[in-house]
C-alpha cells in the first residue's frame, strides 16, 4: 500500500511538470513578433519599380496637449529657436538678383522668386554723364525722380546691373563706294563690341531693305555674314553725267544730237534712300523679343532718308511703343564738321539728311559723328557700352484703353549731369 501511495505521487508530480513547461512555451510565444512575409510575386500584375525619390512623410498631428506649429501661448515667451512668419498678404520687393537654388524648396518658397510682368508696368532706362561723357555710377532709387506727364511716379523698380543686348544693325548700302568700303573695315571691331550674351541681327538698305541675319547669339554666324558684307559696294561717287559733250549721247546742236545713231538718254528718277523703312522692320522684329532684355537700333549712315513709305512720325510711334532706342555712328558727309548745321536746310525732292539724330533724342539713345576708320571703330566700343549700362527704372502707370502719347520726363538730385531718356511712350493695348 506504501508502494502504490509512492507511484501516485510520482505520476502526478510529472503530470505537473509537463503544464509547467507547455504553459511556458506559450508564453514565449506570445512574446516573439510576427514576421511580415511578403507574398510571393503575382503572375497578372508585373512587380512595381521603385520610387526614384523617397516618399514624403505625412506629418503626424499633434498630441492634444501641445499647440499647433504658428501659434504661441501668451503666457510662454517665444523660444529662441522659432523666427517670426512674415504676413499672409506680405509682398516681395522687385529685386535683381536670385539667390542660388543650392537645396530643393517647397512650392510656397517658390513663389518668392517669380518676378511678375504687368502690361501696365512702364520701364525707363536712363544714361546719366558728366560733363566730360563719363558715366556716373552709384546713383541710388532716392537720387532719380520720374514724371509722367508732369506727374510724379512711385518706382516700384530699380537697376543698376547691365543688361544685354537685343540689337538690330543696319548697314547703309547707299553712300558712296568709298564710304562704304570705309566701314566694311571696321567690321572686326563691330563684331567685338557685342559680348556673348547678346544677340544680334543685320539689316541693309539702299532703295529697298533686306535682312541679311536673323536674330541670334553673337558668334561664328556674326563672323560669316560679315565676312559677306565686306565684299557689298556702294554707289559710284559723284552724280551720274547724263549730258554735254562726256555724256553718252555725245555732242548736241539745238537738241538734237550730231550722231542721229547714238541712243536715247532717259533721265532715271532720284534714288531711294529708305532709312524709315529699314528701322521700322527691325522695329517688327525687335518687338518680339523679351522685355527683360534691351533692344537697340544701331544704324551706320550717312544719315540721309528719302522714298520710304513710312513716315517719321509712323516709325517713331513705333519705337515707342516697344521700348526701342536708336543708336548710331554717322559718317562721311554726316561727321563734316558744320554739316549738321546745312542738313536742317530741307530742300523739296531731296528728302532729310538730320533725321538720325532725332530718331535718338526721342528714343533716349546716342549718334556718333565720325570721320576717320580709328574714331568709326573707337564709337562701335563706346555706343554700344552706354547702351548696355544703364540705370533701368520702372513704374506702374494707370490702365486705360487710351493709346494717345504720354510724356516722361526723368530728373537727376545732381547738379551739372546729363540725363538721357526717351522722351515718352505709346501705351500698347492690354493682350489677350
Amino acid at each position: 500500500m506504501f508502494r502504490a501511495i509512492r507511484i501516485g505521487t510520482a505520476v502526478c508530480l510529472v503530470m505537473f511538470l509537463s503544464c509547467l513547461m507547455s504553459g511556458r512555451a506559450r508564453a514565449q510565444q506570445q512574446e516573439q513578433p510576427k514576421q511580415d512575409i511578403p507574398d510571393a510575386p503575382s503572375a497578372s500584375r508585373p512587380p512595381q519599380p521603385f520610387p526614384s525619390t523617397p516618399p514624403t512623410a505625412e506629418p503626424e498631428a499633434p498630441p492634444a496637449n501641445e499647440e499647433p506649429p504658428g501659434e504661441t501661448n501668451p503666457g510662454k515667451p517665444p523660444s529662441r529657436d522659432s523666427e517670426p512668419q512674415p504676413a499672409p498678404d506680405a509682398k516681395p520687393l522687385a529685386t535683381t538678383t536670385v539667390p542660388p537654388r543650392s537645396q530643393t524648396r517647397s512650392g510656397a518658397e517658390d513663389e518668392l522668386y517669380k518676378i511678375v510682368s504687368n502690361v501696365n508696368q512702364v520701364v525707363v532706362p536712363v544714361l546719366v554723364k558728366d560733363d566730360s561723357g563719363r558715366l556716373i555710377n552709384g546713383l541710388l532709387p532716392k537720387d532719380f525722380s520720374v514724371y509722367e506727364d508732369g506727374v510724379k511716379q512711385k518706382l516700384n523698380f530699380f537697376s543698376s546691373d547691365p543688361l544685354p543686348l537685343s540689337a538690330a544693325v543696319i548697314l547703309d548700302l547707299g553712300m558712296p563706294d568709298t564710304a562704304v568700303q570705309k566701314v566694311n573695315r571696321t567690321f572686326p571691331a563691330l563684331e567685338g563690341a557685342f559680348s556673348q550674351f547678346d544677340e544680334v541681327s543685320i539689316y541693309t538698305y539702299s532703295s529697298t531693305v533686306s535682312k541679311a541675319k536673323d536674330l541670334a547669339a553673337a558668334g561664328q554666324s556674326l563672323t560669316a555674314v560679315l565676312n559677306e558684307l565686306k565684299t557689298k559696294r556702294g554707289r559710284n561717287s559723284g552724280p551720274p553725267v547724263l549730258g554735254g559733250p562726256l555724256g553718252p549721247q555725245g555732242p548736241v546742236v539745238n537738241g538734237r544730237p550730231l550722231d542721229p545713231s547714238s541712243p536715247t538718254v532717259i533721265t532715271p528718277p532720284r534714288e531711294s534712300h529708305v532709312m524709315n523703312d529699314a528701322i521700322v522692320k527691325a522695329a517688327m522684329d525687335l518687338s518680339k523679343r523679351d522685355r527683360a532684355r534691351r533692344k537697340i537700333i544701331f544704324v551706320i549712315s550717312d544719315g540721309r532718308e528719302y522714298g520710304s513709305d513710312a513716315s517719321y512720325a509712323d516709325t517713331l510711334k513705333v519705337l515707342l511703343s516697344h521700348g526701342i532706342q536708336v543708336y548710331g555712328v554717322g559718317v562721311e558727309g554726316s561727321a563734316i564738321p558744320g554739316y549738321n548745321k546745312l542738313a536742317k536746310l530741307h530742300l523739296p525732292g531731296y528728302g532729310y539728311s538730320d533725321i538720325l539724330p532725332k530718331y535718338a533724342n526721342a528714343t533716349g539713345g546716342e549718334i556718333f559723328t565720325e570721320f576717320s576708320r580709328e574714331a568709326i571703330e573707337s564709337a562701335y566700343a563706346r555706343a554700344l557700352g552706354d547702351a548696355r549700362n544703364q540705370y533701368t527704372l520702372g513704374y506702374v502707370t494707370r490702365l486705360t484703353p487710351s493709346s494717345a502719347h504720354r510724356e516722361i520726363e526723368v530728373r537727376v538730385a545732381r547738379p551739372d549731369v546729363k540725363v538721357t531718356a526717351r522722351e515718352g511712350y505709346y501705351p500698347l493695348p492690354p493682350s489677350r
